[in-house]
């Protein structure tokens, strides 16, 4: 990544003919002018150097009265949702990314943001929960479309697999569909076409499968709609290829540190003391990948929970690999989890 943003960078002390070559072998229509520590100066487009051709200036005149020194940047810690936004609000396609000290340090491109390459498989994203756990914030609002930090979950995530290739996407609706409906649409705006899978009863997390009226060709990946999350999504769909499984599932290290100092104790002897221990377990983070055939198992219209499927696939002895999600992650259906994305994000 490094390497292909170098393609797009000139020096201040460079002249327009730089420009042009820098334009051609980057290929992003922008380039980056720097200077010797890597500080970003300003941006020149195509269009640019056209109107300074056009006005006199010639190939071997200096860049730097050409410069276009106020321009949208973005800092690291920017998500893609953001930075979306800010390009379909300005309609802009690239948006350099500066550290703290105004150091280039890389570059979002629209294509970049809605996904470079295209994958072939599908979602499905369960939104059909009440958020009972929630109430009174879901009296009004499905659990999924809470928003945090100005953009609601369910589009964080949509925007999440998008941004990794996947185009078709299934949401799973019941409690207050109409909102979550209006809100996506056809999911054109969001770079990817989205259908929706309308439960007539709470089917769980794995009974609206059975509402799927075609089959998936390629393995299916499902989540929970009420998850905040940087899983990689090309990560787990190559493990679960690479690895022959029947099904995936994504797991998260849970930690939970007891208060205490804890007697090792035997008999009425005390043999040691551990202060404030912590117990790991490795929880299920409500990220799956299925094989198509799978599909066949789901009770058409009948609550199931998505993990009757995975015991089943135990119990016949198919293998189902645990992959570890590392990256960030939240399950904001529980409102201490809620709490911490709203005060953290």
């Amino acid at each position: 990544m490094i390497f292909e943003l170098d393609k797009c960078i000139v020096r201040s002390d460079r002249n327009l003919r730089d420009v042009l070559e820098a334009l051609n072998v980057g290929g992003l229509e922008i380039v980056l002018v720097i200077d010797d520590s890597r500080r970003l100066l300003g941006i020149l487009t195509d269009g640019d150097v056209r109107r300074a051709l056009l006005s006199g200036g010639e190939l071997h005149s200096p860049v730097a009265p050409y410069i276009q020194k106020k321009f949208f940047f973005v800092g690291p810690q920017e998500g893609r949702g953001e930075v979306l936004d800010l390009m379909q609000s300005r309609r802009i396609g690239q948006v350099p990314i500066l550290d703290e000290k105004g150091i280039l340090v890389g570059l979002h491109t629209l294509h970049g943001i809605l996904g470079g390459t295209e994958k072939p498989n599908w979602a499905v994203i369960m939104a059909g929960g009440q958020g009972n756990r929630l109430k009174p914030i879901t009296d009004s609002l499905p659990k999924p479309m809470i928003r945090v930090a100005g953009r609601p979950i369910l589009e964080r995530l949509v925007l999440h697999l998008v941004s990794h290739g996947i185009r078709e996407i299934f949401l799973s609706v019941y409690y207050k569909a109409d909102v979550i409906e209006s809100h996506f649409s056809d999911g054109s705006s969001y770079g990817c076409k989205i259908r929706y899978l309308k439960e007539p009863i709470p089917l769980g997390t794995g009974g609206a499968l059975s509402l799927l009226t075609e089959r998936p060709k390629y393995p299916l990946l499902l989540c929970n709609g009420d998850l905040i999350t940087q899983v990689d999504i090309s990560r787990i769909l190559a493990f679960h290829n690479e690895g022959g499984f029947r099904a995936t599932v994504g797991y998260h290290e849970y930690t939970f540190t007891i208060p205490y100092g804890v007697l090792d104790i035997e008999g009425e002897i005390v043999r040691g003391i551990r202060e404030k221990p912590s117990v790991s377990w490795k929880a299920n983070a409500g990220i799956y990948v299925l094989d198509a055939s799978l599909l066949e198992r789901v009770p058409s219209k009948t609550f199931f929970p998505l993990t009757s499927l995975i015991e089943d696939c135990l119990s016949r002895g198919e293998p189902v690999g645990s992959f570890p999600v590392e990256e960030d992650w939240l399950d904001v259906g529980r409102p201490d989890e809620l709490k911490k994305a709203l005060g953290e994000i």
